[in-house]
């Protein structure tokens, strides 16, 4: 027996329609948002940042290649790390299928992480990943987009992340996936307190005039949209169904 309601196709259909109102409400609202987005008002960004790219040395300028927007994504990947965040991963498994789209409507996607160059291209390769990645190690361009902090921080002062102060994880342990902290910092091969010393998140910027902007950003759950698993799952007959950490790096599924 289905362990779900069942009914007639006029029932269902009855419902269908009653939902249908509903998403289209949330894709009026959707829209809005993102005009919301693009009205936020530009930070000229004058400090000069350095990235190490498979190009050599570059600007923040030079991350545009050539183009006037920029999408950045704030990549879990430490300098202590042995392999990259798996969440992360899952979230960049689908940026090489848009990113030549993007780059042909004047827009460059670039992943941005602190580990050293030559940990990113080794872990690129073994992913199978082309889309650009840029090192920015010994620059303070992921502390100033509050997506890597020091144990001080950590530790003393509370970490500021998704624009709300967290409690020093002295008295308490960072906010994250129940059990995800821990499996994700074993699986990237660091203890727990290191490995959430990186967050995840998303910037862009626009190149005018020789000048680079900063025009959004976001993190923790306002990062859903970019994950092409889970926008499948939401339609699917089960949805997420999901308790606790379930997904793996892509090439791990079946290792036990």
């Amino acid at each position: 027996m289905p362990t779900h309601k069942t009914g007639t196709r006029e029932q269902w259909l009855a419902a269908r329609l009653d939902l249908l109102d509903a998403e289209k409400e949330l894709t009026r609202q959707s829209d809005e948002l993102a005009q919301r987005r693009q009205e936020l008002p530009w930070v000229r960004i004058d400090k000069d940042y350095r990235f190490e790219t498979d190009e050599g040395s570059a600007s923040l300028a030079d991350l545009f290649r050539g183009r006037s927007q920029l999408l950045v994504y704030h990549f879990m990947f430490g300098p202590d790390y042995t392999a990259g965040c798996p969440a992360c991963s899952a979230i960049t498994d689908g940026f090489d299928g848009f990113v030549v789209h993007l780059a042909n409507h004047d827009v460059t996607l670039s992943a941005v992480s602190r580990a050293p160059l030559a940990k990113l291209q080794a872990y690129k390769r073994r992913m199978g990943w082309t889309f650009p990645w840029a090192s920015s190690h010994g620059s303070d361009f992921n502390f100033d987009f509050d997506v890597s902090f020091t144990e001080e921080q950590q530790r003393e002062e509370g970490i500021e992340y998704n624009y709300v102060r967290e409690t020093p994880l002295a008295e308490i342990p960072s906010r994250t996936t129940a059990d995800g902290s821990a499996t994700f910092a074993a699986m990237s091969g660091t203890d727990t307190a290191t490995y959430t010393r990186e967050r995840p998140g998303m910037s862009t910027f626009v190149l005018e005039d020789g000048v680079v902007y900063h025009a959004y950003s976001t993190y923790a759950r306002g990062l859903d949209g970019l994950w092409g698993m889970y926008q499948w799952l939401d339609r699917a007959p089960r949805g997420r169904n999901e308790k606790g950490v379930w997904w793996r790096r892509h090439d791990e599924y079946g290792q036990g």
